[in-house]
Protein backbone atom coordinates (compact mmCIF):
# COMPACT_ATOMS: atom_id res chain seq x y z
CA UNK A 1 0.00 0.00 0.00
CA UNK A 2 0.97 3.48 -0.44
CA UNK A 3 -0.78 6.61 0.68
CA UNK A 4 -2.21 8.37 -1.95
CA UNK A 5 -1.24 11.16 -3.26
CA UNK A 6 -5.39 13.21 -4.16
CA UNK A 7 -7.30 13.16 -1.17
CA UNK A 8 -8.72 15.59 1.85
CA UNK A 9 -10.14 14.40 5.22
CA UNK A 10 -13.40 15.27 5.94
CA UNK A 11 -15.81 14.44 8.51
CA UNK A 12 -16.76 11.43 10.59
CA UNK A 13 -13.32 9.77 9.76
CA UNK A 14 -14.23 10.23 5.86
CA UNK A 15 -11.97 10.76 3.35
CA UNK A 16 -12.94 12.20 -0.31
CA UNK A 17 -10.48 11.12 -3.29
CA UNK A 18 -9.41 13.70 -5.71
CA UNK A 19 -8.15 11.06 -8.32
CA UNK A 20 -11.19 10.73 -10.69
CA UNK A 21 -14.16 12.73 -11.55
CA UNK A 22 -16.06 10.51 -9.52
CA UNK A 23 -14.70 12.39 -6.40
CA UNK A 24 -15.76 9.33 -3.94
CA UNK A 25 -16.60 9.78 -0.58
CA UNK A 26 -14.98 6.93 1.31
CA UNK A 27 -15.93 6.25 5.08
CA UNK A 28 -13.31 4.31 7.27
CA UNK A 29 -12.46 0.52 6.28
CA UNK A 30 -14.04 1.12 2.88
CA UNK A 31 -12.68 1.64 -0.81
CA UNK A 32 -14.16 3.57 -3.61
CA UNK A 33 -15.99 2.85 -6.86
CA UNK A 34 -12.39 1.50 -8.38
CA UNK A 35 -12.34 -0.70 -5.34
CA UNK A 36 -8.16 0.09 -5.05
CA UNK A 37 -8.41 2.58 -2.78
CA UNK A 38 -8.95 2.31 0.96
CA UNK A 39 -9.78 4.46 4.18
CA UNK A 40 -7.44 3.14 6.34
CA UNK A 41 -7.34 5.29 9.94
CA UNK A 42 -8.63 8.64 8.26
CA UNK A 43 -5.66 8.18 5.23
CA UNK A 44 -6.39 7.02 1.97
CA UNK A 45 -4.00 4.06 0.61
CA UNK A 46 -3.64 2.91 -2.97
CA UNK A 47 -4.39 -1.02 -2.55
CA UNK A 48 -2.40 -1.71 -6.42
CA UNK A 49 0.96 0.17 -5.76
CA UNK A 50 4.02 -1.78 -7.36
CA UNK A 51 2.10 -4.58 -8.83
CA UNK A 52 1.96 -5.14 -11.97
CA UNK A 53 -0.75 -7.22 -13.49
CA UNK A 54 0.45 -6.95 -16.96
CA UNK A 55 4.36 -5.75 -18.42
CA UNK A 56 4.81 -6.36 -21.91
CA UNK A 57 6.54 -5.00 -24.59
CA UNK A 58 4.19 -4.04 -27.73
CA UNK A 59 4.35 -1.52 -30.59
CA UNK A 60 3.18 1.38 -29.96
CA UNK A 61 0.48 0.93 -32.88
CA UNK A 62 -1.23 -1.28 -30.64
CA UNK A 63 -2.13 1.71 -27.92
CA UNK A 64 -3.34 2.94 -30.83
CA UNK A 65 -0.56 5.59 -30.99
CA UNK A 66 -0.03 6.30 -35.12
CA UNK A 67 2.15 9.50 -34.96
CA UNK A 68 3.78 9.30 -32.11
CA UNK A 69 7.33 7.38 -32.10
CA UNK A 70 5.40 5.46 -35.28
CA UNK A 71 7.05 2.03 -35.58
CA UNK A 72 8.87 1.63 -32.22
CA UNK A 73 8.31 -0.46 -29.34
CA UNK A 74 6.89 0.62 -25.89
CA UNK A 75 6.86 -0.91 -22.01
CA UNK A 76 3.58 -1.44 -21.28
CA UNK A 77 2.68 -1.44 -17.41
CA UNK A 78 -0.90 -2.35 -15.88
CA UNK A 79 -2.53 -2.46 -12.11
CA UNK A 80 -5.52 -4.09 -11.64
CA UNK A 81 -8.85 -1.84 -11.15
CA UNK A 82 -10.63 1.04 -12.95
CA UNK A 83 -13.05 3.59 -12.34
CA UNK A 84 -15.13 2.44 -15.18
CA UNK A 85 -17.23 -0.47 -14.84
CA UNK A 86 -17.59 -0.43 -18.81
CA UNK A 87 -20.27 -3.80 -20.02
CA UNK A 88 -18.30 -4.04 -23.26
CA UNK A 89 -14.72 -3.85 -21.45
CA UNK A 90 -12.14 -6.07 -23.29
CA UNK A 91 -9.71 -6.18 -20.28
CA UNK A 92 -11.63 -7.48 -17.87
CA UNK A 93 -10.18 -9.83 -15.87
CA UNK A 94 -8.10 -7.36 -14.73
CA UNK A 95 -9.73 -3.85 -15.13
CA UNK A 96 -12.70 -5.29 -13.23
CA UNK A 97 -11.30 -7.94 -10.61
CA UNK A 98 -10.95 -5.96 -7.56
CA UNK A 99 -15.12 -5.24 -8.13
CA UNK A 100 -15.82 -8.88 -9.23
CA UNK A 101 -14.14 -10.29 -5.94
CA UNK A 102 -13.62 -7.19 -3.31
CA UNK A 103 -12.53 -9.76 -0.43
CA UNK A 104 -9.42 -10.84 -2.22
CA UNK A 105 -6.28 -8.80 -1.95
CA UNK A 106 -5.33 -7.16 -5.19
CA UNK A 107 -3.16 -9.32 -7.05
CA UNK A 108 0.00 -8.26 -9.18
CA UNK A 109 3.76 -8.98 -9.05
CA UNK A 110 5.77 -6.51 -7.13
CA UNK A 111 8.29 -4.42 -9.31
CA UNK A 112 9.30 -1.32 -8.50
CA UNK A 113 9.32 1.80 -10.59
CA UNK A 114 12.81 1.90 -10.90
CA UNK A 115 12.87 -1.89 -12.19
CA UNK A 116 10.14 -0.44 -14.37
CA UNK A 117 12.76 1.79 -16.05
CA UNK A 118 15.64 -0.15 -16.28
CA UNK A 119 13.25 -2.81 -18.52
CA UNK A 120 12.53 -0.40 -20.77
CA UNK A 121 15.77 1.00 -21.12
CA UNK A 122 17.69 -2.64 -20.96
CA UNK A 123 15.49 -3.38 -24.07
CA UNK A 124 16.16 0.12 -25.58
CA UNK A 125 12.66 1.28 -25.74
CA UNK A 126 11.72 4.88 -26.06
CA UNK A 127 8.80 4.95 -23.94
CA UNK A 128 6.60 3.01 -21.18
CA UNK A 129 2.98 2.98 -21.70
CA UNK A 130 0.18 3.09 -18.89
CA UNK A 131 -2.50 0.90 -20.45
CA UNK A 132 -4.74 -2.27 -20.52
CA UNK A 133 -6.13 -0.62 -17.01
CA UNK A 134 -7.00 2.69 -16.49
CA UNK A 135 -3.48 4.37 -15.32
CA UNK A 136 -5.40 7.02 -13.33
CA UNK A 137 -6.61 4.46 -10.61
CA UNK A 138 -2.92 3.46 -10.36
CA UNK A 139 -1.71 7.25 -10.08
CA UNK A 140 0.77 6.78 -7.57
CA UNK A 141 2.41 3.62 -9.23
CA UNK A 142 2.29 5.18 -13.00
CA UNK A 143 3.48 9.00 -11.70
CA UNK A 144 6.28 7.57 -9.77
CA UNK A 145 7.38 5.40 -12.74
CA UNK A 146 6.93 8.71 -15.06
CA UNK A 147 9.05 10.63 -12.86
CA UNK A 148 12.51 8.24 -13.05
CA UNK A 149 11.56 7.57 -17.05
CA UNK A 150 11.67 11.70 -17.44
CA UNK A 151 15.11 11.76 -15.55
CA UNK A 152 16.44 9.23 -18.15
CA UNK A 153 14.93 10.40 -21.21
CA UNK A 154 12.26 8.21 -21.65
CA UNK A 155 8.58 8.86 -22.94
CA UNK A 156 5.56 8.07 -20.92
CA UNK A 157 1.94 7.71 -22.71
CA UNK A 158 -1.66 7.15 -20.96
CA UNK A 159 -4.01 4.83 -22.81
CA UNK A 160 -7.35 6.31 -20.63
CA UNK A 161 -10.66 6.36 -20.47
CA UNK A 162 -10.08 10.57 -19.64
CA UNK A 163 -12.10 10.52 -17.00
CA UNK A 164 -9.10 11.60 -14.43
CA UNK A 165 -9.76 14.33 -12.41
CA UNK A 166 -8.64 18.29 -13.00
CA UNK A 167 -5.85 17.55 -9.68
CA UNK A 168 -4.48 14.52 -11.49
CA UNK A 169 -4.36 16.51 -14.95
CA UNK A 170 -2.10 18.70 -13.56
CA UNK A 171 0.54 15.86 -11.26
CA UNK A 172 1.16 14.39 -14.62
CA UNK A 173 0.67 17.15 -17.59
CA UNK A 174 4.64 17.73 -16.75
CA UNK A 175 5.51 14.25 -17.30
CA UNK A 176 3.20 13.18 -19.83
CA UNK A 177 4.46 13.12 -23.89
CA UNK A 178 1.34 11.40 -25.19
CA UNK A 179 -2.04 10.04 -24.56
CA UNK A 180 -4.68 8.11 -26.42
CA UNK A 181 -8.50 8.99 -25.18
CA UNK A 182 -11.32 6.57 -25.50
CA UNK A 183 -14.37 9.14 -26.39
CA UNK A 184 -16.83 6.63 -25.96
CA UNK A 185 -19.69 7.79 -27.70
CA UNK A 186 -21.33 11.59 -27.49
CA UNK A 187 -24.31 10.56 -25.27
CA UNK A 188 -24.24 11.40 -21.75
CA UNK A 189 -26.66 7.75 -21.00
CA UNK A 190 -24.32 5.67 -22.86
CA UNK A 191 -21.73 6.86 -20.38
CA UNK A 192 -23.77 6.42 -17.51
CA UNK A 193 -25.33 2.94 -18.56
CA UNK A 194 -22.48 1.38 -20.06
CA UNK A 195 -19.79 2.70 -18.17
CA UNK A 196 -20.96 4.03 -14.93
CA UNK A 197 -19.72 7.36 -15.94
CA UNK A 198 -20.60 10.79 -17.25
CA UNK A 199 -18.94 12.25 -20.91
CA UNK A 200 -18.63 16.11 -19.91
CA UNK A 201 -15.49 15.34 -17.92
CA UNK A 202 -13.81 13.13 -20.71
CA UNK A 203 -14.54 16.40 -23.09
CA UNK A 204 -13.09 19.15 -21.27
CA UNK A 205 -9.90 16.59 -20.60
CA UNK A 206 -9.51 16.12 -24.14
CA UNK A 207 -9.79 19.67 -24.53
CA UNK A 208 -7.00 20.42 -21.06
CA UNK A 209 -4.48 17.75 -22.89
CA UNK A 210 -4.59 19.47 -26.61
CA UNK A 211 -4.64 23.17 -25.00
CA UNK A 212 -1.13 21.57 -23.21
CA UNK A 213 0.58 20.29 -26.25
CA UNK A 214 0.66 16.96 -25.01
CA UNK A 215 0.12 14.62 -27.94
CA UNK A 216 -3.49 13.55 -28.57
CA UNK A 217 -5.03 10.52 -30.29
CA UNK A 218 -8.53 9.79 -30.20
CA UNK A 219 -10.35 5.62 -30.00
CA UNK A 220 -14.37 4.82 -30.40
CA UNK A 221 -14.99 1.54 -30.23
CA UNK A 222 -18.54 1.10 -32.05
CA UNK A 223 -21.18 -1.33 -30.59
CA UNK A 224 -23.75 -2.00 -32.20
CA UNK A 225 -27.27 -0.93 -31.74
CA UNK A 226 -25.78 1.08 -28.38
CA UNK A 227 -22.81 4.25 -30.43
CA UNK A 228 -23.30 3.34 -33.52
CA UNK A 229 -25.65 5.95 -35.11
CA UNK A 230 -24.46 8.68 -37.84
CA UNK A 231 -25.57 11.52 -35.48
CA UNK A 232 -23.18 9.59 -32.77
CA UNK A 233 -20.68 9.64 -35.27
CA UNK A 234 -21.13 13.05 -36.66
CA UNK A 235 -21.32 14.37 -33.07
CA UNK A 236 -17.85 12.82 -32.34
CA UNK A 237 -15.85 13.99 -36.04
CA UNK A 238 -17.46 17.57 -35.43
CA UNK A 239 -16.19 17.90 -31.80
CA UNK A 240 -12.65 16.54 -32.67
CA UNK A 241 -12.26 18.87 -35.47
CA UNK A 242 -13.55 21.90 -34.10
CA UNK A 243 -12.41 20.85 -30.12
CA UNK A 244 -9.12 19.07 -31.13
CA UNK A 245 -7.85 20.17 -34.66
CA UNK A 246 -8.79 18.07 -38.06
CA UNK A 247 -5.12 16.78 -37.59
CA UNK A 248 -5.59 14.65 -34.12
CA UNK A 249 -6.14 11.37 -35.51
CA UNK A 250 -9.42 9.09 -34.95
CA UNK A 251 -9.29 5.75 -34.79
CA UNK A 252 -12.74 3.45 -34.95
CA UNK A 253 -12.34 0.25 -33.52
CA UNK A 254 -14.83 -2.86 -34.11
CA UNK A 255 -16.42 -4.50 -31.65
CA UNK A 256 -15.56 -8.15 -30.95
CA UNK A 257 -18.35 -9.48 -28.40
CA UNK A 258 -17.13 -12.82 -27.20
CA UNK A 259 -14.14 -10.58 -25.78
CA UNK A 260 -16.61 -8.48 -23.88
CA UNK A 261 -17.67 -8.32 -20.44
CA UNK A 262 -20.93 -8.62 -20.06
CA UNK A 263 -22.26 -8.01 -23.80
CA UNK A 264 -21.15 -10.94 -25.15
CA UNK A 265 -24.58 -11.45 -26.99
CA UNK A 266 -24.39 -8.45 -29.13
CA UNK A 267 -22.89 -9.26 -32.94
CA UNK A 268 -19.22 -8.09 -33.93
CA UNK A 269 -18.95 -4.49 -35.35
CA UNK A 270 -19.38 -4.63 -39.30
CA UNK A 271 -17.18 -3.62 -41.60
CA UNK A 272 -19.98 -1.35 -43.46
CA UNK A 273 -20.59 0.46 -39.85
CA UNK A 274 -17.17 1.38 -39.26
CA UNK A 275 -16.57 2.37 -43.26
CA UNK A 276 -19.84 4.98 -42.17
CA UNK A 277 -18.13 6.09 -39.63
CA UNK A 278 -14.55 6.43 -41.65
CA UNK A 279 -16.41 8.59 -44.01
CA UNK A 280 -18.32 10.90 -41.87
CA UNK A 281 -15.02 11.59 -40.32
CA UNK A 282 -13.51 12.79 -43.40
CA UNK A 283 -16.55 14.57 -44.39
CA UNK A 284 -16.22 16.55 -41.01
CA UNK A 285 -12.28 17.57 -41.96
CA UNK A 286 -10.34 14.90 -40.30
CA UNK A 287 -6.85 14.34 -41.69
CA UNK A 288 -6.55 11.22 -39.96
CA UNK A 289 -8.83 8.35 -39.48
CA UNK A 290 -8.20 4.63 -39.26
CA UNK A 291 -9.69 1.75 -38.21
CA UNK A 292 -9.31 -0.72 -36.01
CA UNK A 293 -9.54 -4.76 -35.06
CA UNK A 294 -10.57 -5.34 -38.47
Amino acid sequence: MKECYLYKKISDKKVQCLTCNHYCVIAENERGKCKVRQNVSWKLYSLNYKKACALAIDPIEKKPLYHFLAGSYTLSLAAAGCNFSCLNCQNWQISQSPKISPERKIEGKEISPKQIVETAIKNNLPSISYTYTEPTIFLEYALDTMKLARENGLKNIWVSNGFFSKETFHLILPYLDAANIDLKSFDNKFYQKICQGRLLPVLDNLKRLKKNNVHLEITTLVIPDLNDSKDNFKKIAHFIACELGTDTPWHISRFLGLLSWKLQNIQDTSFETLKKAEDIGRKAGLKYVYLGNV
